[in-house]
Order: C-alpha cells, then structure tokens, then sequence
C-alpha cells in the first residue's frame, strides 16, 4: 500500500512567536515571501501525497484560505498584466479534494492532533509533517523516506545527529548500526539530559507510520505536560513493532523558534534569485557598521 496522505498537526497556538501569532497562525510565518506550511505541502506534493490532511484549531481560517481560489486577487493581477505573480498565485491551490480539513477542538497535544486525523487516513500509512522543520533538498525529504518504507514496510522517523549538549530538546533514539542511512531503532527517549542520551541520534518533523499508532493513541495517555505526546506512543509502538530512523540528504532548518526563524530568512533570503545580490550587498555593509 502506497502512502497517499498526509497529516499536518496545525493547530497549536504558536506562544513562541507571540504577539505575531495572536491572529495570524504560526504556520502563516513567512520565509522570505512564502509561509512555512507551502514548504511543506510543496514537499508532500512533490512525494507522491495524494491527500493533505491538516488538524487545525480555532483561528486558523487564514491557513484555509491560502490554499484557497482568491478570485478578487486573480482578477486584479489579470487586469495588472501580472503574469507571473498570477501564475504564482493559482499555483498555490491543489486541486479540489486535495486537502481535508478537521479540528482539534482542544490543544492537548501533538498526539492527539495526529489521532484526531484516523477517521481519514483509516486502516494505511500515511505520513505527518511538522511545518516547523523546513528542509532545503534536492530530492525531497519524504520522498526519500517514502522509498525506504517501500522497501522495509515499516514506520519511519527522519533523524539528524546534534551536539550532545542538545540532546534535552528532541526525541533521542537508541538504535542498531546503520545500513544506508537507514537505522532500525530499539527504543526512544524524550528530551534526556547528555549524560542520559543514549546517542545523539535525534527525531524531527517527518514522520511515516502504520496505522496502529492509532490504537495506541486512542487510549489517551498524558505525559510531558499533561498532553498525549506522539514520542510516547511510538516509545510503545517500537515495543512490538519494527521502526527505523532514516539519515536523509537535506539541510533542516529549525523555524520553532524566533532565532532559528530570524537565521533562515537571512539564509533563504541571500538565495533568492530576485533579491539575494542587493541582500547581500546591504548585509556586508551593514555588518561592517557594527
């Protein structure tokens, strides 16, 4: 069975980036001139997703229509001879039946957002993106987690190694030696301190997994935090099921915070064919000044 769907946890309330995202969804949040959730539906896209699945929450309606037909804007740019910008615009709706919306009607965590999709995605794999992790590659990520659970039927977690230090703020894995870039995972440990890590082997927001994560979800176990944690329920899934963590080939970008947010937007904005030279010029001397 191919995976055909997606899931995007979006209904979190962004507290990170407050007062910005008092109305406007984080997810929202530009880089350079495109909001993170289009970097991650363009990904899923482009990995053979047939059905994006986004769980949002209250005050989210302007992730909604962005994936929507703007007729007033598309006229406008017609009448403005704005060829491209049209272009642009029209090619940021999927077709009609491409994405299903439904609600997370309380913030109790990413595994409850996750289980809030399972009427949807129904008894098949499918796969979960976290917007927050924007992952610069030349052959997209989950395309490339894609193949290898075609090959190995089996749920999958994309993972990059951290410093040490750095290990209290992911999902750490225990795991076998590695084959390809592939590692088959004995076990997961949220957040340890260095000292406890069993590796520096860390999770982040690509996932692919099998359909009894449901199961497990549904029995609504709260940790960290009093939520029902995703990590928690694949700690009980690797248990009794194979799970691998995959080595990708890609650059990963961390916007979940205000640095990380503000560094990307410098990286992807010296990048930009329209304006990275005159960015460029700006920022050497800028940085001369101070």
């Amino acid at each position: 069975m191919k995976i055909k769907k997606a899931v995007f946890p979006v209904a979190g309330l962004g507290t990170r980036f407050l007062p910005a995202t008092k109305a406007m969804p984080k997810e929202m949040l530009p880089v350079v001139d495109k909001p993170l959730i289009q970097y991650a539906v363009e990904e899923a896209l482009a990995s053979g997703i047939e059905q994006i699945i986004f769980v949002t929450g209250s005050g989210k309606s302007a992730l909604e229509d962005h994936f929507d037909r703007s007729f007033q804007l598309e006229e406008t740019l017609k009448q403005r001879g704005k060829k491209e910008l049209l272009q642009v615009i029209e090619s940021i709706v999927p077709n009609s039946g491409t994405i299903i919306y439904t609600r997370q009607s309380e913030p109790l965590g990413l595994g409850h957002a996750i289980w809030c999709a399972r009427d949807i995605v129904g008894d098949e794999p499918f796969a979960v993106l976290l917007a927050d992790d924007l992952i610069q590659s030349d052959v997209p990520v989950l395309y490339q987690m894609v193949q290898e659970f075609d090959r190995l039927r089996a749920s999958m977690v994309a993972v990059i190694e951290v410093p040490r230090e750095e290990t209290s703020k992911y999902g750490i894995l225990e795991t076998e030696e590695p084959v390809n870039g592939t590692i088959r995972v004995r076990r997961m440990v949220e957040k340890p301190p260095a000292d406890e890590a069993p590796s520096n082997m860390a999770v982040i927001g690509r996932y692919i997994l099998t359909p009894q994560i449901f199961d497990i979800l549904g029995g609504h176990r709260k940790g960290a935090g009093g939520e029902i944690q995703l990590t928690d329920a694949m700690r009980l899934m690797v248990k009794e099921h194979a799970m691998y963590g995959m080595v990708f080939n890609g650059k990963r970008y961390d916007i979940g915070n205000k640095f990380g947010f503000l560094k990307t937007n410098v990286i992807f904005g010296l990048e930009d064919e329209e304006i990275g030279e005159e960015f460029r010029n700006w920022l050497k001397g800028f940085i001369g000044e101070l």
